[in-house]
């Protein structure tokens, strides 16, 4: 009997693919086709149809690389035709590519209006529902000749070459003329049979349930046996005539009912869009157009369908260039049918954007979504996303949000996570309900084998019963099928499946948390042991980010005290955009820096003139507020944007200075040494530029290791086992270069500098310290020219750290330093923002960046009994995919290291470091808007000074406590207060926190561990 079940699964098969599927077309004839090829970027849609088209045929070739092709198809329904459901099947060559991975194309009327998407597994158009015979029609395709840099469906690596070798320019992101990739398949009018396409849904979804079924299974016996009785009753020579005969065959068994048990499947279409990664950004608007278009369509026919789209930058790139198009959103999401979900401006990387940026990522989603639909969404919707940072819980909740959705996690490559459905804790403790769905994908199509796999891996079993599955192809593939949509119908209630619900992430949620409102609770970050090469890859475009998220928090905070101070008018417009576009280099395929090459390109370009447009709001706030009230003056007033004193300079403040801290000079010492030290500190440097000795005068005791130099720079072999620039694997610390020799050792004016040859590559590095400072700082100029190689900075610490101190948005983790386990271990390369903490009870240490992201902290015993805890900072990559030029060139960076330093001491050195002082000309001091006092104010970080974004004039403050303890502080005012609010991230009062307690000018302040407070203040007369 197993025999016969294996021939029926084998005939079913070959029937399915061979005959039935290509008989639901039972006639067709050729369509006229014209071509009109588009030289450069693509054109208007009403300059795509108005031109000039040359007939062509059906083989054709078409599309260089990034190119577009215009196609106009026409032709006339036959009279014979009358009373049937005809089509056009539209093949523009797309082959067994995956869907959003190949040639795409959309479709319009002559007037300009989108009907629908092709793509590979979705080529038909809809011509006549009900042909009369004699119809005339004319559509035009507007096809993008997308290159397949890789498939994803294929298991196998991408298109990697060497350096070396020649490169295609479409891998560089070159729109240039080259060889056509496609072909134009069919191209033809035909006559739909959907009693034969209902055939094949019937016989796809039991198929795959059939082999989805336990071997010896009675349901899947019986099955077995139906299927052979309906393949018995179609007539391979008259498939049209037999269908029907056929599914009354298999219509028992599709009415069967699910067990009442059965699992329950929440299924909400989904097309994930990455906002840019093989493709550029201008590209993604298309990929959004078309993917709107064709979900739109399907809704049209199917009122049960329910579509979410997560990402707002996507919806208002609709709005401002395809407005057709967004006029379907609105209609449909006045049906229900069209969800807007996830609140965020785009799914941005949650590891390296900044706390303030995450927050605007909320404001600017939200707000879109509330604008445009009315719509105030409860949920973060981040399936792709490489890590989410424990801050976040706190943030959804202060934006409003009740549900967070993500899958990346059963990416792991060490640890499965242990639940599905559970409460994640954030470092502050807030707690929100969140779901892995265990489908494990994002691109699910309710498959057979989607289904099942959905049950079987769901890991509360029991205790909760209900999992959501997002279908649809991304990227633009289209999102969800009609084929899809006919196995939701038939999976809504069928026996040996899970049940089946069209619903979106509310409902969900909803019901989810209702059936296990004690699920288990997962604190702390979510790790992905996976992708920690992202915390490195394509410098150039993590220093645009991190150096944008500082200039935007000083042309804010000068701007708005400006505005107070001098009446010089806010820039509401130009941060409202350079917020947004900042916004949207943090997608979490940009800001990684695992986007190809023409995407950094143009990312590097925006933030050039962002770094120029904030630079002149800055320093025209500055200059208006040096010369208000002073009188004429040479000398210079000085600007501290740091939350904290440094210098003779107040917090948010200026004040005219007549000198600055300057660097020591070096000075000689034994054996062609040279030293830094400045009373507090005493750094010593070799003949090979490395640091011999790091020294706490203070404290008494050194901060190296016996026997070890610090500032070692090291080179290791970096070729990971797949996804280029997305992953490090573990091996890579098998094989290490110890960079020790120096062409160069020599004192400068203010430091020491160091030059480094090595391969084709060379580093030059200048050290120096302050005066007053307990930070050695060192200036990098990298001329990087190395081939699957990463570059770490080494500082081996003799104390024995327990735990790391990284920063996060908002506040820091904990991490061991040991690998006791398997969590433990996977964390060998980890995130941290501005500074990473080491100590032991008494003594500590820190480093500092301007834009490095990627740490690791090992722990060593030595044989004298002591512990070295080496702290690294991971500097530079050189993958080959998908930028096979990745971080070539030259680059410019600074990172220091804080000798003696407590946690707070991290803190504040952090924000000094990546907020420089700027002197204007002028004499007058300026009060801050605020400033903090009270005993335990020292933790107390003052992130945002802006006005309300309503324009009322009222002035926003947003702060935070840092060290993870309770605070009590006093903001106080530098202008008349007439009242405070507690507000949401959207500057809305909040009812459920209690007021803050004013007393003229101050406001008293209690803050939990870790609190986010946003206050609205309303100047007074």
């Amino acid at each position: 009997m197993h025999h016969d079940r294996t021939v029926t699964e084998r005939r079913l098969a070959r029937v399915l693919d061979l005959r039935l599927r290509p008989a639901v077309y039972r006639e067709s004839l050729p369509l006229d086709i014209a071509v009109r090829p588009v030289t450069g970027e693509p054109v208007p849609v009403s300059e795509g149809i108005g031109a000039h088209y040359e007939p062509v045929r059906t083989g054709a070739p078409w599309g260089p690389a990034w190119s577009t092709t215009w196609f106009r198809i026409s032709g006339t329904v036959p009279a014979g035709w009358a009373g049937q459901r005809v089509e056009a099947v539209l093949d523009l060559g797309f082959g067994a590519t995956q869907p959003g991975f190949s040639a795409e194309g959309l479709v319009y009327r002559p007037d300009g209006s989108p009907v629908k998407a092709l793509n590979p597994r979705n080529t038909w158009l809809p011509i006549a529902e009900r042909a009369h015979g004699g119809e005339e029609f004319v559509y035009y395709i507007e096809a993008a000749a997308n290159p397949v840099i890789f498939d994803s469906a294929s298991g196998g690596d991408p298109f990697v070459p060497t350096r070396s070798g020649g490169l295609p320019p479409w891998l560089s992101g070159e729109a240039a003329p080259g060889h056509p990739l496609y072909r134009l398949n069919r191209m033809d009018l035909a006559v739909f049979d959907p009693t034969v396409w209902e055939l094949v849904q019937d016989l796809d979804v039991l198929s795959g349930l059939m082999h989805q079924l336990p071997e010896d299974s009675t349901r899947r016996w019986q099955l077995t046996h139906t299927a052979d009785r309906a393949l018995d009753a179609i007539d391979l020579q008259d498939i049209g005539g037999t269908a029907a005969r056929a599914r009354e065959v298999l219509a028992p068994a599709l009415a069967s009912p699910a067990h009442a048990g059965a699992h329950r499947v929440s299924a909400v279409g989904h097309a994930h869009i990455d906002t840019a990664w093989l493709w550029p950004v201008r590209e993604t608007v298309r990929k959004a157009a078309r993917t709107v278009s064709n979900v739109t369509a399907l809704m049209d026919d199917h009122p049960g369908f329910r579509f979410v789209m997560s990402q707002a930058q996507q919806l208002a790139w609709l709005k401002e260039q395809r407005p057709e198009v967004f006029a379907r959103v609105v209609e449909k999401v006045r049906t229900g049918q069209f969800i807007p979900t996830g609140s965020l401006w785009i799914e941005p990387d949650t590891n390296l954007s900044g706390g303030e940026s995450l927050v605007r990522q909320f404001v600017h989603g939200k707000r879109f979504y509330l604008e445009e639909f009315g719509v105030e969404t409860e949920d973060m919707w981040l399936p792709d996303t490489f890590g989410y940072n424990a801050a976040l819980p706190q943030l959804m909740k202060l934006a409003g949000i009740k549900w967070f959705l993500t899958q990346k996690i059963s990416w792991n490559a060490t640890n499965s996570f242990p639940h599905h459905t559970f409460w994640w804790e954030g470092i502050d403790g807030t707690r929100v309900f969140s779901h892995f769905p265990p489908v494990d994908s994002y691109n699910g199509d309710l498959s057979g084998a989607d289904i099942a796999h959905t049950e079987r891996n769901f890991r509360d079993k029991g205790a909760a019963n209900r999992s959501l599955v997002p279908f649809g192809y991304g990227d633009g593939g289209g999102g969800p099928t009609r084929e899809m949509l006919a196995r939701a119908r038939r999976l809504a209630d069928l026996e040996g499946s899970a049940r089946v619900e069209m619903e979106g992430p509310a409902e969900f949620f909803t019901k989810a948390q209702a059936e296990y409102p004690d699920a288990p609770v997962w604190s702390g970050e979510l790790y992905l042991e996976l992708h920690r090469g992202t915390l490195t890859s394509q410098l150039a475009t993590k220093q645009g980010n991190r150096r944008s998220e500082h200039l935007l928090r000083e042309a804010e905070l000068w701007s708005a005290t400006a505005a107070l101070r001098t009446g010089l008018p806010y820039p509401y417009e130009l941060l409202d955009r350079v917020w947004k576009t900042v916004l949207l280099h943090q997608f979490h395929d940009i800001l990684p820096g695992t986007s190809i090459a023409w995407v950094h390109r143009e990312a590097e370009m925006v933030y050039a003139e962002t770094a120029r447009e904030l630079g002149e709001v800055i320093d025209a706030a500055q200059r208006a507020l040096a010369a208000s009230g002073a009188e004429e003056t040479a000398g210079e007033t000085v600007f501290n944007a740091a939350p904290h004193t440094r210098d003779g300079v107040p917090a948010l403040g200026a004040v005219p200075r007549e000198r600055a801290a300057r660097p020591v000079e070096p000075s000689p010492a034994r054996d062609g040494e040279l030293v830094l030290d400045n009373g507090l500190v005493r750094v010593t440097v070799d003949t090979r530029g490395l640091i011999t000795s790091a020294y706490d005068l203070t404290a008494g005791r050194e901060a190296l290791a016996p026997g070890t130099v610090g500032n070692l720079l090291q080179l290791h072999q970096d070729f990971p086992n797949q996804w280029d620039a997305w992953d490090v694997d573990t091996f890579y610390r098998n094989t290490v270069r110890d960079l020790t020799e120096a062409d160069e050792v020599v004192a400068v004016p203010g430091g020491i500098r160091v030059v480094r040859g090595f391969n084709a590559s060379r580093i030059t590095q200048v050290l120096r310290l302050t005066e007053g400072s307990r930070r050695l700082d060192v200036e990098t100029d990298v001329d990087w020219q190395e081939c699957e190689k990463i570059l770490k900075a080494a500082f081996p610490l003799d104390l024995r750290a327990a735990e790391s101190s990284a920063e996060i948005p908002f506040g820091h983790v904990r991490r061991p330093t040991h690998t006791n386990t398997s969590w433990d271990s996977a964390r060998f390369e980890i995130c941290a923002h501005r500074y990473l903490h080491v100590e032991e009870p008494g003594w500590g240490a820190a480093l500092v960046n301007d834009s490095s992201y990627g740490h690791d902290v090992t722990r060593d015993v030595r044989p004298d009994g002591g512990t070295t805890t080496t702290v690294r900072l991971s500097l530079l990559r050189a993958p080959l995919f998908p930028d096979p030029d990745c971080d070539r060139g030259r680059h410019h960076l600074r990172y220091g290291l804080v000798i003696g330093a407590e946690l707070r001491d991290a803190v504040r050195e952090g924000y000094h470091f990546n907020l420089p002082e700027r002197a204007v000309p002028g004499g007058a001091p300026v009060e801050p808007l605020v400033r903090l006092a009270g005993e335990t104010a020292a933790d107390v970080v003052i992130e945002t000074v802006k006005l309300a974004d309503d324009r009322t004039g009222r002035v926003v403050v947003r702060l935070y406590e840092s060290a993870g303890g309770r605070a009590r502080a006093t903001l106080r005012s530098g202008f008349p207060l007439a009242s405070a609010h507690i507000t949401d991230l959207l500057e809305r009062e909040l009812t459920d926190e209690p007021a803050p307690t004013v007393e003229g000018r101050d406001i008293h302040l209690t803050l939990r561990p870790f609190q986010i407070l946003t206050l609205c203040l309303t100047p007074g007369e």
